[in-house]
């Protein structure tokens, strides 16, 4: 369960008050008052804490950012719901670039080091963190992971973040750029079912695009949305079977390789 940002906690919060509206007359009302006094209470301690733990987080996302933009190393923060093709498209992209670039990764999920195995696989550094209950990395579960993987200098890094569209978007894990992925086996609504996500992102990957045929997903509809959360948003679609889209990506990341890191 997530503390930080409240998944679950509004269950645990809401019981006492579905108990007490049980209650009748004069008794129902006292209860229920006090009731009210006591969620206002617990709900500004909520608040309380989601604040100083952001900030806590955001000042070790600066300080992870200091160190990466010290090395040259550009780390991007991939986001999406679960099966979108993350490790799919990590998986490709290491085996056509990893002669060219030098490739790091952070592998987040909540259980099993399944991924970071397969990352393995192709020849490049991973580290796997394990978030347990917890549905999003944080800046201090990104500090450690990068002492351990220790990234070259002039490299790439990637973190793959906890499969959530919800969560990750609260914390800022010193990424230069937030890349959310959408395969067309999901709704092409999402960008508004889950706005924070698609405005914080700098790059919406459109993945699975070999399957467009076969759902009913439109592209164009999906990219309007998107666009009227976050106007910045680039696009690429892509497909780690065909191949399609895939150089696009590549030379995105070569262009912003060798960019500064925006303001």
């Amino acid at each position: 369960m997530c503390v930080t940002c409240g998944c679950g906690s509004h269950e645990h919060n809401a019981s006492p008050a579905a108990h007490h509206t049980h209650g009748h007359g004069h008794h129902h009302n006292h209860n229920h008052d006090h009731q009210h006094e006591h969620e206002h209470h617990v709900q500004d301690r909520m608040i309380t804490l989601e604040k100083d733990i952001l900030y806590e987080n955001n000042l070790l996302a600066q300080r992870n950012r200091g160190f990466l933009d010290a090395k040259q190393i550009m780390a991007l923060n991939l986001v999406s719901s679960p099966g979108s093709g993350k490790t799919m498209l990590l998986e490709r992209t290491i085996n056509d670039l990893k002669n060219e670039i030098p490739l790091f990764v952070i592998e987040g999920d909540q259980q099993t080091n399944r991924d970071a195995e397969r990352i393995l696989k192709t020849g490049a550094r991973a580290v796997q963190i394990n978030t347990g209950k917890g549905c999003h990395l944080d800046a201090h579960m990104v500090l450690h992971a990068i002492q351990d993987l220790k990234p070259e200098e002039n490299s790439i890094l990637f973190i793959e973040n906890v499969g959530n569209l919800v969560c990750p978007a609260m914390f800022d894990l010193g990424e230069n750029h937030r890349v959310v992925i959408m395969s067309v086996t999901e709704g092409d609504d999402k960008p508004i079912k889950y706005p924070d996500m698609f405005h914080s992102s700098n790059l919406c990957v459109i993945s699975k695009c070999d399957l467009l045929p076969y759902v009913q997903f439109d592209v164009e509809q999906a990219k309007k949305y998107a666009s009227q959360i976050n106007p910045n948003l680039e696009f690429i679609q892509l497909s780690c079977t065909s191949g399609e889209g895939m150089e696009d990506w590549y030379n995105w990341l070569k262009q912003k390789r060798k960019q500064p890191e925006p303001a």
